[in-house]
């Protein structure tokens, strides 16, 4: 089993090994840019899961807030996981595919 490498964002390693080169803890792919928190919504493509995340907007002319939520496609490395319903955290990496700029990075612990 590799151990899994520093990536600089204070999140727990996962347990397993995997050989994913998309991986950001046991392949090359780097983590910058933003990281989000959100609730896995669909698992359903091969590698990747789409995260849902719901979010507040201030509208000045009725002077209340309004929900919003936003879909984003997420590569979920082999080592991590998740199922449709656990809120994960995901770190913008470099694109992937034409739609996935995000890595999910871990599980969050509810509490």
């Amino acid at each position: 089993m590799s151990e899994a490498r520093n990536i600089g964002i204070p999140v727990q390693p996962p347990q397993r090994s995997c050989s994913d080169s998309c991986c950001p803890f046991h392949g090359g792919l780097r983590v910058r840019g933003i990281i989000l928190k959100g609730v896995v919504y669909k698992k359903k493509m091969r590698r990747t899961v789409v995260v849902e995340r719901q979010y507040r907007i201030y509208v000045r002319k009725f002077k209340r807030y309004e929900r919003r939520r936003s879909r984003i496609s997420a590569h979920l490395p082999e080592c991590i996981d998740v199922d449709v319903g656990d809120v994960v955290r995901i770190g913008e990496c470099r694109p992937i595919s034409k739609t996935v700029s995000f890595v999910v990075l871990g599980k969050e612990v509810a509490g």
